[in-house]
């Protein structure tokens, strides 16, 4: 069990962050061994980039049955919502003496949590052996090209679905106060009155002097970043919790057409806004090519969309009748 000890002052500086590199790093982690429906075709997407590519850093930090991936991978966020490119250069400016602690980590295990040791590739070895500094280097290039290749087209959706997450906590606090927001967040996660309590196979009590939560598409459960140097150079635990699959889809509509239609078609046809491939919808949503098929051939039949061939290509287009429906009959 995590105990993160907050005071008045440290809840009160308590925030959301809204995180690509966390995002990109969490399929990096074990969630590749057991992910959640939703976010899998994100994720087979992205490891099939980390196979094709030569990326021999992200290849030596992935894990696929649990773990220990470097914490400076994904810097605590400086901002609210910083871009991929502020979080890059906090990469490639990491201090050389965390790189080497927290590969050494990487390399010998912890066996006081149960971490196996992982034996370090040749080119890890070897830019480590060059200085810290080069090995950061290398890491944010090599996680920039892992970026442009499996998230960039899609981030700009995914990055809407948690800013809505972030606006429903808001809305959350503002009605109902802090120690409502603390727990409802997700089934692991609990406030105490004193401390926020996480379910976890660590054993850590910590006074912080804030926290940071970041809605995750990616991660199948909650995950809590607690900098291994706290006290030396505190940074505050980011918390990482999955995205609800019902919220994920309610941010999507125009109009509330769940209980109609089910979160995944109202999803779909909420997005028809210009035509689209099924496998662009698969893309955008975050599901197999199979599953939209599957949901677009339900509204065809229907009547709420249609569908016409250019080429090789079938694009899926609202029909007016789906149209007036997501519009709430305007």
């Amino acid at each position: 069990m995590l105990q993160l000890l907050l005071s008045a002052e440290a809840l009160a500086r308590s925030r959301f962050v809204v995180s690509p590199l966390h995002e990109v790093v969490a399929t990096l982690l074990a969630w590749g061994h057991q992910p959640r429906p939703d976010a899998e075709p994100w994720l087979a997407r992205a490891r099939r980039v980390l196979r094709r590519e030569r990326l021999p850093l992200l290849e030596t930090f992935a894990v696929e049955h649990g773990g220990y991936v470097p914490d400076f991978l994904c810097p605590h966020p400086e901002g609210p919502a910083p871009t991929i490119e502020e979080q890059l250069a906090q990469v490639a400016a990491t201090p050389p003496e965390r790189v080497a602690a927290e590969l050494e980590a990487l390399h010998r295990g912890r066996p006081s949590s149960g971490l196996a040791a992982r034996q370090l590739s040749p080119a890890a070895r070897a830019l480590l052996e060059q200085g810290g500094e080069h090995l950061a280097a290398r890491a944010a290039a090599e996680l920039r090209r892992y970026w442009q290749l499996a998230f960039a087209p899609h981030w700009p959706r995914a990055q809407a679905v948690i800013e809505a997450e972030i606006g429903r906590q808001a809305q959350l606090l503002a009605r109902h106060g802090s120690a409502a927001l603390l727990g409802a967040l997700h089934p692991q996660i609990r406030w105490d009155g004193r401390a926020v309590l996480i379910e976890s196979r660590y054993d850590l009590t910590v006074e912080v002097p804030l926290l940071l939560f970041a809605p995750s598409l990616i991660a199948a459960g909650v995950g809590a970043a607690v900098d291994p140097a706290y006290g030396v150079e505190p940074r505050p635990p980011v918390i990482v919790y999955p995205v609800a699959r019902h919220a994920r889809a309610a941010s999507a509509l125009g109009a509330d057409l769940g209980p109609l239609l089910g979160p995944s078609r109202a999803a779909l046809l909420s997005s028809l806004r210009a035509p689209a491939t099924t496998s662009e919808l698969a893309a955008a949503h975050f599901l197999s090519p199979a599953t939209v098929s599957y949901h677009l051939g339900i509204l065809l039949r229907s009547g709420l969309v249609s569908r016409e061939r250019r080429g090789r290509e079938v694009r899926y287009r609202r029909t007016g009748q789906g149209s007036r429906l997501v519009s709430g009959g305007r």
